[in-house]
């Protein structure tokens, strides 16, 4: 197993929609393990393929941190299938390193993905589970949290954040 590089924003592989994976093989379930490896590291609760540069749908999510009875999730091609309710939670990401902002999102939501193993799983999600499905699901998708937040925000933290990384911070 190996630690990946993470993807910073604005890298544009984290901007597009991802693949969808068409075989679980050999060469995936060691993609998959330097996911996991790459997630611990960092250290954080979840990680899409698009962060390390691999624009397939695949993520991981372990919140066991924060809530202990939820255990490490492997998500290939996952969907949603219902979304309910609304909540407001201070979101980050490895991607866009220290910095955080409120986001919307939904409170509870139903994900159908595949497992490591092939094998098609519901997975239903309420609290820290239901945002960190949120958050990777839309990394799929290209869009990161800040793209939730309002356009004055959104702005103000593009200039204070690229004048940051500019300067070498």
């Amino acid at each position: 197993m190996a630690v990946l590089d993470i993807n910073k924003y604005p890298a544009e592989v984290l901007k597009k929609k991802a693949s969808p994976v068409t075989r679980i093989d050999k060469d995936l379930l060691i993609l998959i393990d330097d996911m996991i490896e790459t997630m611990y590291a960092a250290p954080g609760v979840g990680l899409a393929a698009p962060q390390i540069g691999i624009s397939k749908r695949l993520a991981v999510i372990d919140i066991s941190s924060k809530e202990s009875e939820v255990p490490l999730i492997v998500l290939i091609n996952p969907e949603f299938l219902k979304m309910e309710g609304r909540i407001e939670f201070e979101e980050g990401c490895l991607s866009v390193p220290e910095y955080t902002a409120k986001v919307d999102r939904a409170e509870r939501v139903v994900v159908r993905a595949t497992d490591r193993e092939g094998r098609e799983m519901e997975i239903e999600g309420e609290g820290l589970l239901a945002i960190a499905l949120q958050h990777e699901l839309d990394h799929l998708d290209g869009i990161l949290f800040i793209d939730r937040i309002s356009p004055l925000k959104r702005e103000f933290f593009k200039k204070r954040y690229l004048k940051a990384h500019k300067a070498g911070k």
